[in-house]
């Protein structure tokens, strides 16, 4: 509002050349705040398209706040449902956060691969990893089961997974191999 009102004094009045240059630096200012706050404007639509997406997307978790309601979802999805580039998504949801009534989480948390059922449902991996985490706690601990074993156990019910995934899961779980879980 100053550099406006300045402005406005500065145009009544007849220019002396310093006065002609106070002009100039002031409509400068003007016009970088201008950019800033629709550049400020701009990102906030864009945070906000997003999140409404990944919401609508993730509307049965965010209900419930069930973390097995979390659908398969990956940047690409929502870059379609928000007319914007992956990339654009990608720095949108790196290092935010959203406060949620389950607690808060960071954006990214929303975001995860699928894998395919016997039925031909895509499940989120995080379903996957889950249910692998529920095995092996409630497995014998003095004879805890091995990848192989837990595979066999996820393929019967419906997941089509491999043993270099289960493996992979469970260390992305922080749980050691079937050797190292044996208690005497």
């Amino acid at each position: 509002r100053s550099y406006n009102e300045m402005l406005n004094m500065f145009t009544e009045s007849k220019k002396t050349r310093s006065e002609k240059e106070a002009v100039v630096f002031i409509k400068q200012k003007i016009d970088s705040a201008k950019w800033f706050i629709e550049a400020i404007r701009q990102r906030h639509n864009t945070l906000y398209s997003t999140m409404s997406a990944i919401m609508e997307y993730q509307k049965a978790y965010f209900l419930s706040g069930d973390e097995t309601r979390l659908r398969p979802m990956i940047l690409k999805d929502i870059a379609e449902v928000v007319n914007l580039d992956i990339s654009t998504i990608s720095r949108v949801v790196n290092s935010k956060y959203v406060q949620t009534e389950f607690g808060t989480f960071k954006l990214k948390y929303f975001f995860s691969e699928s894998m395919s059922t016997d039925s031909g449902e895509e499940v989120s991996t995080r379903e996957v990893k889950m249910i692998l985490n529920e095995i092996i706690s409630g497995e014998e601990k003095k004879q805890p089961y091995s990848d192989e074993k837990l595979t066999d156990m996820l393929n019967e019910k419906g997941y089509n997974i491999a043993r270099r995934t289960v493996a992979k899961y469970r260390e992305q779980l922080n749980l050691p191999v079937a050797r190292l879980r044996k208690e005497l």
